[in-house]
Formats: structure tokens, sequence, C-alpha cells
């Protein structure tokens, strides 16, 4: 998967459009925070007010975030499946059995979509039939999804495992080509920039690693229990996330060394950021979602929830989407945090939204997955208007 050029458009609330055809299908989202720099910036423009489209309902809860890629969504479920889903009507297109449930979110690359299993597995899947093409044995769970990059021409997945390690195989066959070894879970996915790897661990230490050889290029300290239970953006040379040591934070890659520190005293930070702009946003176990200045950490605004805000938002032109743990459904405006849209699934989110060409996806822990989207001309009084 090639870093797809982002689109930054200005949100509209006219005019509607209609319907998706089977032509018109989403465009990609394909990790779940949608480029290999794990930067949370979603491509197109939010019409609102956005309407329930389709829902779908698997066998039991479902923990990971959706992704969407080829015109398909894609989602584990504990009940040990892999769902593939038709995006534009939430058709049922297939469904892999594993042998454990999915707690990973997925990720869409080459044709094939790669998901980590709870028995520590990891599988490459045709995306539009389901069949496995391989699978590689980790030594543990696997939570955080995978990256892609491209060594010596050929495509390589990274993916970290509960056994405190990160593998590199070689996309096509699963072939190890590398592995490291850290002192604790790899819980997020690793971040891509170049050809660096870099990531955090429940070692309380930013790795940063050569893809190529998988060799440790540098390694900075965080602190005692600042274990690294998120995903880490990257940016230009930095690294933002947060850890259980109370803190966001900022690193410069080039010098190892910290820039700033947005702290909370009394609660962690699970939350993968999104970086746009002079904007990184990101959720806190404060119960608020925070944007704050990328140069300084300065707090910029932030957003009250009702529970600890372990999900992460996306940004998609001047608004922010987002999903909380109590099940709401947000649109923010990037600028000021204030709010533009909401809605209630009345069902709990253990993952994050995806969001492809205008249309949001939530997955809960009843086991539905729904899709917003722009209501269809015919509800808004026909196509003649």
């Amino acid at each position: 998967m090639s870093v797809p050029v982002v689109l930054l458009l200005t949100l509209a609330q006219t005019p509607v459009p209609a319907p998706l055809a089977s032509a018109q299908l989403p465009a990609d989202w394909p990790s779940h925070r949608g480029d290999p720099g794990l930067t949370g910036v979603a491509a197109g423009t939010l019409l609102l007010p956005l309407v329930e489209r389709w829902s779908f309902q698997a066998g039991k809860g479902i923990v990971p975030s959706p992704v969407v890629a080829e015109g398909k969504l894609f989602v584990g479920c504990d009940d040990h499946k892999l769902y593939a889903l038709d995006a534009a009507s939430g058709a049922l297109l297939w469904a892999h059995e594993t042998k454990d449930i999915v707690e990973a979110p997925a990720l869409v690359a080459d044709g094939r979509v790669h998901v980590g299993v709870t028995d520590g597995s990891f599988l490459a899947l045709d995306a539009a039939t389901g069949a496995l093409a391989w699978s590689f044995q980790t030594q543990d769970k696997i939570l955080g999804a995978a990256n892609r990059v491209v060594l010596a021409g050929e495509p390589h997945l990274v993916v970290g495992s509960y056994d405190a390690k990160v593998y590199c195989l070689r996309a096509s066959d699963g072939a190890l080509r590398w592995t490291f070894e850290t002192a604790n879970y790899v819980n997020g996915t690793p971040a891509v920039e170049g050809e660096r790897i870099v990531f955090g661990g429940c070692d309380a230490i930013l790795h940063v690693l050569d893809a190529q050889s998988g060799k440790e290029l540098q390694a900075l300290e965080l602190g005692n229990d600042s274990q690294v239970a998120g995903s880490v953006a990257l940016r230009d040379g930095r690294a933002y996330f947060g850890h259980y040591g109370n803190a966001f934070v900022c690193v410069d890659l080039a010098k190892n060394e910290l820039l700033w520190s947005f702290a909370d005293p009394r609660q962690a930070f699970f939350s993968s950021p999104s970086i746009a702009g002079p904007h990184v946003l990101f959720g806190g176990r404060n119960k608020q979602l925070h944007c704050v200045d990328a140069a300084s950490g300065e707090l910029r605004w932030k957003y009250a929830t009702r529970r600890k805000l372990d999900q992460s938002p996306i940004v998609v032109g001047d608004a922010v989407a987002l999903g909380t743990a109590d099940g709401k459904l947000a649109v923010l405006a990037l600028e000021d945090g204030s709010e533009r849209w909401s809605a209630d699934l009345g069902a709990e989110l253990a993952g994050s939204l995806a969001l492809a060409d205008g249309w949001l996806f939530a997955a809960d822990l009843d086991g539905r997955v729904r899709a917003f989207g722009p209501a269809p001309l015919s509800v808004q009084g026909g196509s003649g208007q």
C-alpha cells in the first residue's frame, strides 16, 4: 500500500448527494488509522446531517475498529470470524472462520486482508473471497493492526505481538524477514515513515528500527509506568503518542529527545492521535478529547465525553469524527471543538470509527456494524429538487 494523497476539503452542508451506486464505492480507509504514518486523516468531505444507511448483525460483540477498502468493509468479531461486507449496502460478502476471537483491526493491501488473532496467528486472506493465502504463528495474542512497508521492491508487513516481538513478513507468502524482541507486550500498530519503523511498547520505550534489517536505530526510555498501549503517529520526523505515565508526548526522532509533554496527573492516554496541520487530537481517560498545538503541546480546545476515551479521532477537512465508549457518534469543528452533529448508537464501542468517502462506519459490542452517510435525495424531496 503506497502512501495515499490526502485531500483536505471544506466540510459542507449542501448539496446532498444521491445514494452510492455500485460504481461509486467508498474511498479507502485500509487501516484503522488510514495511512502508514498512522496520522488519522481521511480524504473527502462530510455532508451533514448524516443518517443511518445500513446495519449488519454479527454473532457476538465486536472489539476492533473496522476498515474499508476496495468497496468492502472488514471487521473481526468475538464469534471467531472476520467479516467482509459490501460498504455501500452492508450485504455479507463472506466470513472467514478463525480459531479464536479477533480483536485486532485489519489491514488491506495488495488485494489481501491481513489480520491478527488472539491465538497468536496472523492471517493473509484474499480480499475478494476470504480464502486463506497464508498464515504465520506468533507465540501470543495479536491485538494491534499490521502495517505495510516496501523493502527492495517487495511489500512486507510489520506486526507486533504479546510475545514481546515485532515481526517483519514478506507479504507474498508470509516468509519471515526479521524479528525484533522487546522486554514486554507490543500492543499497538508499528508506524512506518520511509524505511524506519517506530512503535512504543509495554516496556515503556519508544523504539525506532531500520525496516531493512530490523536493527534498532535508537531507543528513548519514557520513564517508570509509561507503557505505550496505543499507536504512535508520525509526521515530519516527529512522533506523537500517549502513555500510561499520564502524559501525551511529542518526540523529535532526529534528536531522540522529548519536545513537549501534555500531562494529566490522574489519567493515562491510550487513544492514538490524529495530526492535521497545526492540530494534534487525542482522547484521554480523563473523559476528554484534546486538541493541542503540534509545535508546543499547548491546549487549543477540549471536548467532554461521558466515559474514558480510549477511542481515536479522525480528521476530515475542517471536521473531526469521533465515536465514544458509550456509543455516541459526534462530528466536531476542527478549529474550536464545537459539536456540529451527533447520534447515539445505543450500544458501547470498544474500537474507533472508519471514515470513507463521506461515510462513517461503526462496530459495537452488541455485534452490530452500522454505516452513516448523507440522506438519499428521495428523503430530501426527490431528484428533481
